[in-house]
């Protein structure tokens, strides 16, 4: 599990970047969002724990839920 604070959110689009506490900026959808998170939510400034799934277009956040 990671922390991080949520970099930037897109709300028309429904995707945005968690910088995480080492410094990677991490693509965040809306479609990752865990329970209890609401896209309503996502704002800059936001401090959020997630876990990292990497495929072939790289590592992104899923599971996201507030700290």
């Amino acid at each position: 599990m990671r922390f991080g604070v949520v970099k930037n959110w897109d709300p028309s689009k429904g995707y945005g970047f968690i910088n995480t506490d080492e410094d990677i900026d991490v693509f965040v959808h809306i479609s990752d969002l865990g329970a209890g998170l609401k896209a309503e939510e996502m704002e800059e400034g936001l401090y959020v724990k997630f876990d990292v799934k990497s495929d072939m277009k790289g590592d992104k956040a899923v599971n996201v839920r507030k700290a």
